[in-house]
């Protein structure tokens, strides 16, 4: 039994006329009634009877009419459905990305994509790298925003470098400036009482491997907060906090951006999906708006790769690059969490 059987059926019923029937459906009158006499053989009834050149329904035919019609309006919901999504008039993209990439990069971006698609839905998971990892592995994310290295070596993800950016110090302006000459040394930091992130965080484990590095711990004045919390807390005048630049750009009035002394420290963010499964339409339109839109070098810190140099920070706090034609993958130490 075919679509087009079912066409010709609804379309006789309706006409009581093989002629006029088959010039609706745009087919020979042969051809029509060939096909409806296979259907009949298929379905082992009569559809139709035919006498002194009345077209009449049979009870067969009766009982098939109601289902054809409920099976061909399904048949083309469906495929208006489809097309919707192939063309990107509807769909959905579930997108993991941690908070300081919530905050800094996707603003603007979703912006965009959803200025030229409304009709698809955008459901944000903010989580930490681990979980976003987990979650794209057993299918529960369409994207997710990262940042590398994985916190384990995963065989099913496809990574593509989004970007490089640096990390930067943020102040209240209402206490001094830390550091001299508009810059300050992760040496500088043990003088400074710290905000501090919660366990689980990149940016935690990121600074303090950093003064570690430098021989001291970092004094936290309030550590255990989320992003905006943290933010709050160091516009309060209760310390200092390492942050991405992106972050720093966007933190608004009373804060100060303080750059790191070379070599400072940096963390690379990358766009991560399934390799073993295609994303959907939607997803893959979002992922080249998200390559499209990469900042560039003075707005994100991403002036390109610097060498690791000597120990210090860069060597256990920073990035070493392993690079391939097509992909970085930057590695530091410290477990890379929620950042």
């Amino acid at each position: 039994m075919h679509f087009q059987q079912l066409a010709y059926f609804v379309a006789v019923a309706e006409a009581r006329h093989f002629t006029r029937a088959a010039e609706t459906v745009h087919v020979s009158q042969p051809s029509l009634s060939q096909q409806i006499k296979a259907l009949e053989g298929e379905l082992g009834a009569e559809l139709f009877s035919r006498a002194r050149g009345n077209i009449a329904l049979t009870d067969a035919g009766e009982a098939l009419l109601p289902l054809a019609r409920r099976i061909l309006a399904d048949a083309d919901t469906a495929r208006h459905e489809v097309q919707e999504l192939v063309q990107l008039r509807r769909g959905r993209i579930r997108l993991g990305a941690t908070p300081s990439v919530c905050t800094g990069l996707l603003p603007e971006v979703l912006r965009a994509f959803h200025d030229l698609h409304p009709g698809v839905q955008l459901l944000i998971e903010e989580g930490g790298s681990h979980d976003l990892v987990r979650q794209l592995a057993r299918g529960a994310l369409d994207l997710a925003l990262l940042v590398l290295p994985l916190p384990a070596a995963s065989p099913v993800l496809t990574t593509v470098e989004l970007l490089q950016e640096d990390l930067v110090v943020l102040s209240s302006t209402a206490r001094p400036a830390p550091g001299t000459g508009g810059v300050v040394r992760i040496a500088d930091l043990a003088d400074e009482p710290m905000v501090m992130f919660r366990h689980g965080y990149d940016l935690r484990e990121l600074t303090v491997a950093a003064c570690r590095a430098e021989g001291f711990e970092p004094q936290f004045t309030v550590e255990g907060g989320e992003m905006d919390a943290v933010l709050g807390f160091v516009r309060a005048g209760l310390g200092i906090a390492v942050m991405p630049r992106m972050v720093a750009t966007r933190a608004g009035q009373d804060l100060r951006m303080t750059q790191l002394a070379p070599p400072g420290l940096r963390r690379t963010i990358a766009l991560a999906h399934r390799g073993d499964v295609a994303p959907p339409r939607a997803a893959r339109e979002l992922q080249r708006l998200l390559l499209a839109h990469r900042p560039d070098a003075s707005s994100a810190g991403t002036a390109g790769p610097r060498p690791p140099a000597g120990p210090g920070p860069a060597a256990e706090g920073a990035v070493l690059q392993t690079a391939s034609a097509s992909r970085s993958e930057w590695i530091r130490s410290g477990a890379p969490g929620r950042a």
